[in-house]
């Protein structure tokens, strides 16, 4: 039986406990046997003045899912060509791994975008994927295809925006990130 392995793409700038609890939910609650935390490398076409290096936040998704052994962290996207398009990215995956069946986690809020997606009718063709809630997008489960799932998982509204500015604000978040994440984050002074 090929594993159920759910492919959550990101940023990750920082990771922090949104993703962890809605991919430990996915994993315990909806069916997923692992989740890959895929690391999205710099888009050149987006200026992001405080997007840490594409290895330096896969060191900070390592160690935030380090001793659960469902979380997986890739930098499988670090060596396709860019821009990095997920249609292209399932489908080399898919090749590299046979022996998984793999299924796309997106907000809600990236639903409602799905549409500008390089070839959406491709990835809905091919791949199952789950829907997680996000503040203000809801979404009407009749409208969607078969392949398309909306996950109950709780709503944890956290997100990197919103820590990068608190940590340069100097306020202690240590709460709202993985113990060892924010150790390195206050240790190496990143986002001051």
């Amino acid at each position: 039986m090929n594993l159920k392995t759910g492919i959550f793409s990101g940023s990750f700038n920082p990771i922090h406990i949104g993703h962890l609890a809605l991919a430990n939910y996915l994993c315990e609650f909806a069916g997923l046997d692992e989740v890959w935390f895929m690391v999205s490398p710099h888009n050149p076409l987006k200026e992001e003045t405080d997007l840490l290096a594409d290895h330096k936040r896969l060191e900070l998704v390592q160690s935030a899912i380090e001793g659960y052994p469902k979380f997986h962290a890739s930098d499988f996207e670090f060596h396709l060509p860019r821009p990095s398009y997920t249609v292209y990215t399932l489908e080399k995956l898919k090749e590299r791994y046979p022996d998984r069946e793999f299924h796309l986690i997106i907000g809600s809020d990236n639903w409602k975008l799905f549409p500008l997606w390089k070839d959406p009718e491709q990835i809905i063709a091919t791949t199952p994927i789950l829907i997680y809630p996000r503040p203000g997008f809801p979404i009407d489960e009749k409208q969607l295809p078969e392949s398309i799932r909306v996950v109950s998982a709780p709503l944890l509204d956290v997100n990197s925006t919103f820590i990068r500015q608190a940590i340069s604000a100097g306020k202690d978040i240590r709460y709202f990130l993985h113990s060892t994440v924010y150790k390195i984050i206050m240790e190496e002074g990143l986002y001051k």
